[in-house]
């Protein structure tokens, strides 16, 4: 906007005696008389040009949107450019206010600064961020905005993580009986991607077979979901 209004200033300058127009912080730029369209024209051309070069480069390429989830204490927050994580992995991160495993992740630590923020869920896709009762969601989510853009300027990973941190839960292992595997296979290629697009995500953490019951845990946005049980 500051750019758009700069060049329409410059465009209803004609003549007059010399001027200053502010091009960006810390660039100044005499403009004087243009005399000729052909002049106009080609100071219209370096103003641009010198705009260009001194905008952020993440300002005009990252676009993040915001998405409801079912856990109306969560927000799916979606970057134009995925999430760079410290591994490969299609389940996610998740990172509790106050846990140890939040050292790890440079963005959950820059989230946790915002108050009333209690967990951050980070996948290659989106960011969900939760908030306690007492937080509000139009005062909140401008700084989770502000923490996400210099997030993507600084080019880093989300998480610092290593081939034992990452989560694999859904490898399928040589020892796995036949219905783990099947059970893993099934919360991988159906049940995770579901539970994804409402901002959070399932981890398999066990499968008692004298019982038949499957552990799992939930994260994200599933997290003190009113829905969770439905998931379940």
């Amino acid at each position: 906007p500051d750019r758009d209004k700069n060049l329409k200033g410059l465009s209803h300058h004609r003549s007059g005696p010399p001027q200053q127009l502010r091009l960006a912080p810390g660039h100044v730029q005499p403009l004087h008389s243009a005399a000729t369209p052909d002049a106009h024209s080609n100071t219209m051309r370096a103003a641009t040009t010198l705009l260009r070069r001194t905008a952020p480069r993440w300002a005009r390429s990252v676009f993040i949107q915001v998405e409801k989830t079912p856990n109306p204490f969560s927000l799916k927050f979606l970057p134009s450019q995925p999430v760079k994580l410290g591994a490969e992995t299609s389940s996610g991160f998740h990172f509790t206010k106050g846990d140890a495993e939040a050292n790890k992740s440079p963005l959950a630590r820059k989230l946790f600064t915002v108050d009333h923020v209690t967990g951050v869920f980070i996948q290659q896709d989106f960011v969900t961020v939760s908030k306690n009762d007492e937080g509000a969601w139009s005062t909140i989510k401008p700084h989770v905005f502000s923490h996400l853009m210099d997030f993507f300027a600084e080019g880093v990973d989300a998480v610092s993580a290593d081939d034992e941190s990452t989560p694999r839960d859904t490898e399928i292992l040589d020892t796995d009986s036949e219905v783990v595997a099947m059970i893993k296979e099934l919360i991988e290629v159906r049940i995770r991607p579901a539970v994804q697009e409402d901002g959070g995500d399932i981890f398999y953490r066990g499968f008692d077979e004298a019982t038949g019951l499957v552990q799992v845990e939930l994260a994200g946005s599933c997290v003190g979901c009113p829905s969770s049980s439905v998931t379940l």
